[in-house]
């Protein structure tokens, strides 16, 4: 598994736990950390894309 899936993993198993948490401050936090993978991921493809 590369890190760029890896992180896309992360980010969507944490998308899952935010939309079946009723805490407001979890779904904030989990989603956040979310984006933060996202971002990360997109990072790595792009630093990818340029080292390739």
């Amino acid at each position: 598994m590369t890190e760029f899936q890896y992180l896309q993993e992360q980010a969507a198993r944490a998308e899952r736990l935010a939309r079946s948490t009723l805490d407001a401050v979890t779904v904030e936090r989990l989603l956040a950390f979310a984006a933060e993978c996202r971002e990360k991921a997109q990072l790595e493809s792009a630093h990818g894309a340029t080292a390739a």
